[in-house]
Formats: C-alpha cells, sequence, structure tokens
C-alpha cells in the first residue's frame, strides 16, 4: 500500500516524499479514507504510529479541495490538544505536510503573550491548532469566531479529562456549528472518552489497530524496587553504571522535578527540568537543548508525557509511577517510536505497589523486577501480576503466650523489621465528563 493509494492528491505526496514518508503506518491506511469520505471518527494507536499525520493528511486536503476562503477572525479546522508541547509538535507536523498547499496554520496556547495571537488570528487561519483555556480566551475576546469551522479534531482527549479540562469542553461544544467532522485520536480510549465520544460525535467510525492500552512492543520494560529515600542515589548509580548519554526522566510532582534536577547539577550533571509552572519559553528552551543533546538529562512531570518527539531517544525512566496508569503508556511512549527500540526503567517503591499494579492489569502484563546489588529495599515491594492483585507476604505465625506476667498488658501494635510497609492506597482522580445539551427534552 501507498499514500497515493489512498487517495491523496499531489501537493500532499510531495511534501511526504521529502519528509521521508514511504509506506502508511496502519493507523494511518484506516484513518485516511475513512476522513475522506467525511466520517466522524474514533481512532486509537499506540503512540509512534502517526497518528498526527493520520488526521492531518486529510484534513488539509478536504481544506484544499472544498469550502469558501477563510475569513477574518475564523478557522475552518480546529486542533485542540491538551498542552503546549503537544500543540506546537502537532502545528510543526501540520505546517510540514502543509508546505505545498495554500493553507495557512497556526497554534495558540497559554504561558505566553496573547496579543500576538490575537493579531495572527485577523486574518483567519486555515487550521488552528490551540489548548482549550487559551482557545476559550481568545473566543470571549471575539479575536476567534467558529462559524466558519468544518472539522474538530480532539487529539489526546483522555488527557484533557485528566488534566480538568472538561468544563473548558463543554463550552467549546456549545461554542462550535452542529453541522461538522469530529476526529478524536489518541493512544488510549478510557471509558470517560468513550461516554464523550457518545455525545459528541455522529454515528463515529472506531478504528484500533492495537489492543486497547497496550504499550509498544518495540519498548523493553523493566521495574527496579527501591526505598524511597534512595531514588536519586539509585538513578545516578544507574546512570553511571549505564552510561547514559540522553534520558527522558519523569516525576509526579513539580516540587520532585526541582529537587532532582537540584541534585543531579550539584554532582556536575548537565540536567534540566520542565513542568506546569516554568514560563512556555523556558520550557521549549530545555527541550530544545535535550533534543539537541545539549542537555543530558530531562526531567519532566507529565505536562512532557505527550507532545515530546525526539528521534531515537534510547531511554525513559519513571522516577516515580504515574497516578493515572493510562500516562504510564503515553510516558514510555516517547522512546520506542516509528520503529525504532526503546527502554523504560521504572524505580518503585513499597507505596507505589498500588500504581503499579494498575499498569500490569491495563497494559495486561507482568513487568520484570531486577534488583540491584546494594540497593535492596527494607521495605519490600510486594508482588503484583496482570490481574491487578497485591500479593501480600504470608502473615508470620503467631508466638505461644507466656505465662505470668500481671494480666493484660497494651503495648501498641508491633511491626516485624522483616514486614514490608503498608502501601498507601492509590487513588485514581475521578474525572468529571463533560455533559453537553443536545437540545430541549421532550414533554412526557
Amino acid at each position: 500500500m501507498t499514500f497515493a493509494s489512498l487517495g491523496l492528491i499531489e501537493p500532499l505526496l510531495r511534501a511526504l516524499e521529502t519528509l521521508g514518508y514511504q509506506t502508511p503506518t496502519p493507523v494511518q491506511a484506516q484513518a485516511i479514507p475513512a476522513v475522506l469520505a467525511g466520517r466522524d471518527l474514533m481512532a486509537a494507536a499506540q503512540t509512534g504510529t502517526g497518528k498526527t499525520a493520520g488526521f492531518a493528511l486529510p484534513l488539509l486536503q478536504l481544506l484544499t479541495m472544498e469550502g469558501p476562503k477563510v475569513a477574518a477572525n475564523s478557522a475552518r479546522a480546529l486542533i485542540l490538544c491538551p498542552t503546549r508541547e503537544l500543540a506546537e509538535q502537532v502545528h510543526t507536523s501540520v505546517a510540514e505536510y502543509a508546505q505545498h498547499l495554500p493553507l495557512t496554520t497556526y497554534a495558540v496556547y497559554g504561558g505566553v503573550s496573547i496579543n500576538p495571537q490575537m493579531m495572527k488570528l485577523r486574518k483567519g487561519v486555515d487550521i488552528l491548532v490551540a489548548t482549550p483555556g487559551r482557545l476559550i480566551d481568545l473566543f470571549r475576546q471575539n479575536a476567534l469566531k467558529l462559524n466558519q469551522l468544518q472539522t474538530l479534531v480532539l487529539d489526546e482527549a483522555d488527557r484533557m479529562l485528566d488534566l480538568g479540562f472538561s468544563e473548558e469542553l463543554a463550552n467549546i461544544y456549545r461554542m462550535l456549528p452542529k453541522k461538522r467532522q469530529t476526529l478524536l485520536f489518541s493512544a488510549t480510549f478510557s471509558d470517560d472518552i468513550r461516554l464523550l465520544a457518545g455525545q459528541m460525535l455522529n454515528d463515529p467510525l472506531s478504528i484500533e489497530v492495537s489492543p486497547r492500552n497496550v504499550a509498544a512492543n518495540t519498548v523493553k520494560q523493566w521495574v527496579v524496587p527501591v526505598d524511597k529515600k534512595r531514588k536519586a542515589e539509585l538513578f545516578v548509580h544507574l546512570m553511571r553504571k549505564g552510561r547514559w548519554k540522553q534520558v527522558l526522566v519523569f516525576a509526579k510532582t513539580r516540587n520532585g522535578v526541582d529537587a532532582l534536577v537540584d541534585k543531579l547539577q550539584g554532582l556536575g550533571i548537565n540536567a534540566d527540568g520542565i513542568h506546569g509552572d516554568k514560563p512556555q519559553a523556558t520550557r521549549q528552551r530545555a527541550l530544545d537543548r535535550f533534543k539537541a543533546s545539549d542537555v543530558q538529562i530531562l526531567v519532566a512531570t507529565d505536562v512532557a508525557a505527550r507532545g515530546l518527539d525526539i528521534e531515537d531517544l534510547p531511554l525513559v525512566v519513571n522516577f516515580d509511577l504515574p497516578i493515572v496508569a493510562e500516562d504510564y503508556i503515553h510516558r514510555i511512549g516517547r522512546t520506542g517510536r516509528a520503529g525504532n527500540t526503546g527502554e523504560a526503567i521504572s524505580l518503585v517503591c513499597a507505596d507505589e505497589v498500588n500504581m503499579l499494579s494498575a499498569i500490569e492489569m491495563l497494559t495486561r502484563q507482568t513487568l520484570t523486577r531486577k534488583m540491584e546489588p546494594d540497593f535492596e529495599p527494607e521495605h519490600r515491594v510486594p508482588d503484583t501480576d496482570a490481574s491487578g492483585q497485591v500479593v501480600k507476604k504470608p502473615k508470620k505465625p503467631k508466638k505461644p503466650k507466656t505465662s505470668g506476667g500481671g494480666g493484660k498488658r497494651n503495648l501498641g501494635k508491633w511491626v516485624d523489621s522483616g514486614d514490608a510497609a503498608p502501601a498507601e492506597p492509590s487513588i485514581k482522580p475521578v474525572r468529571k465528563v463533560p455533559v453537553f445539551n443536545t437540545g430541549p427534552r421532550k414533554k412526557k
């Protein structure tokens, strides 16, 4: 199969040839004809399999072949992304595909001044890539009109719900024309997203080119048990032992990112970090330096779990496991992309055992454990498997009571030093799914 056999026009084929695209990936082969036919679509595929081209190529062709010229302060197609990094990455790809077409593209997101974005939108753009919050700001300031919109794309909609964009999505839905094409693309589709799709899409075609919520088989994964207080020490040990050259590290919190970066820099290691509290320009600069190999270790929160595309990234390290199991798939999907192989190592302590169990149940695999000599944890990480069960350590037999002693005494709760510390429950945040008003209720 070739891109030409999918019905793409010559300017797009020329751009793909320049970019080195030879044959369509499975998700592209199924999605492109469906989008060209005008169908609403739900497409699930592993990260690094070409989802962006799957919706961008047919979208560009539709806009080129039909529809009026874009009006002032308007957009003909809207691509929504959960993070600034993903919005910028998607826009870069769309612009590359459109290099031989008479179409305009632009990306808007928060963290930077809104005034240049308002100026750019005055002439209108054919394809607008946006984060939900900034899109609503522009709409409310009359800098953007959506009455000319033909297609809406939600890229990584499950992540938008995780980040609390449910109300924004509901508001955006009310801003859009009722007659339009809607496309949902993601590596994972939770039950919440399927509910959302039922409200937003019209008779959608569902595409799943790989088993639902399964990590890419190009990524070798394993777990190293360790006590929480020794994670940073273990990371440095593994880095020096493996002579790691370029590593993307995920930490759970912003403070955790800053603390690890400070420790690494204090040891003379070239490290930088990105998280939501840093200005967009600072985040982009750190990302660019990492891509150029000027930074050896990039530490990030889940703001970088999606939208970070680095050629031949060899290794991802989960310094902390993610609270939401689906984010594990997106994190490790930063490596092993486009047919390349990669590795993903998770440093897991006792109080993350329920998170580990949730990840194994989601991905339907039990992750291999490798003990690192001299770093065996004092607090044992209980065994887990893909069934979602945490295998508790057998209880020690009770010692026989000794006679005498003057009656009962309350000696408190004794804990044997060999027993595992009780794991804190992993509570998955409740995601509020937007409920859309689709019209007046019929009177009974």
